[in-house]
């Protein structure tokens, strides 16, 4: 064997053992590789699929992508610790607007962002109510035979108080500034009672549009009446089929009528 065939074997054996140990590392190695551009790719994905749902939100809302950023950065102070959960972000806006045009601008948006609403709630109630109609054409909603009597309900002897189950019927016009001021003071205490049924005795069938108009002069929450909190109703003959039942003098309005379980009780409204 010569000398060189004997310094052969080393170097092949050297080389085999470089294999054996750089192996495992060219595995873990090519492994990571793999699986970097999943991860990547689910990232990417997963901030793509953020931006896509604030830009639909913020088009939502007639924003921009800079305006709705700064609704957001809002939040993180004063108005998202002391402002309800519902302000929405064009109220935020209009708050914190940087100047009057600024706020003028939110101002009749959200005007006409609510006055849209308002018909679309108004028109799904006159939809209800001929549904109401149509299928319960017998069926009164106040039915006057379980009316209270004209004596005055001990419930309401002494001081007043709401049960949350009560609910207030309130007949009215377009027209009365003593109505106006009466319900005022007795929307501030809705939280405490079912709600409010307000009929417009001066309002007749094919005139839902003066009720709408109506509504939106007095500021009423068109979610409550969305949530039922106030139905707003034609009178239709209501007033004097409950007057004649309760014994009621007089009709002068406002009236104010008290539903609790299955007993109506007028309502002095000196209470208010």
């Amino acid at each position: 064997m010569t000398i060189e065939h004997r310094m052969r074997k080393p170097a092949i054996a050297l080389v085999g053992f470089c294999l054996c140990i750089t192996l495992p590392v060219n595995a873990d190695t090519q492994q990571a590789a793999e699986s970097q551009p999943s991860n990547t790719l689910a990232i990417e994905q997963s901030a793509t699929e953020r931006i896509d749902s604030q830009t639909f939100r913020a088009d939502q809302w007639g924003l921009d992508e800079s305006e709705w950023q700064r609704y957001q950065s809002l939040l993180q102070g004063i108005r998202g610790s002391v402002s309800p959960a519902t302000l929405s972000p064009l109220e935020v806006l209009g708050i914190h607007a940087r100047s009057a045009d600024e706020r003028r601008r939110y101002a009749e948006q959200w005007a006409v962002m609510m006055r849209d609403d308002a018909e679309r709630i108004l028109a799904f109630q006159r939809a209800y109510d001929d549904a109401q109609r149509r299928l319960f054409p017998n069926g009164l909603l106040i039915d006057p035979g379980v009316a209270a009597s004209t004596k005055p309900d001990q419930g309401l002897a002494g001081k007043f108080v709401w049960q949350s189950s009560d609910r207030v019927l309130f007949f009215t016009d377009t027209q009365c500034p003593t109505c106006d001021a009466v319900l005022e003071r007795l929307v501030s205490q809705i939280k405490q009672f079912s709600g409010i049924d307000l009929y417009l005795i001066d309002v007749f069938a094919g005139e839902e549009s003066r009720i709408r108009d109506w509504a939106a002069s007095k500021q009423i929450d068109p979610q409550w009446v969305s949530e039922h909190k106030i139905t707003l109703n034609i009178d239709a003959g209501a007033l004097g089929k409950v007057s004649a039942h309760t014994g009621l003098q007089g009709k002068d309005l406002p009236v104010l009528i008290l539903r609790r379980d299955d007993r109506l009780t007028p309502l002095p409204v000196s209470r208010f």
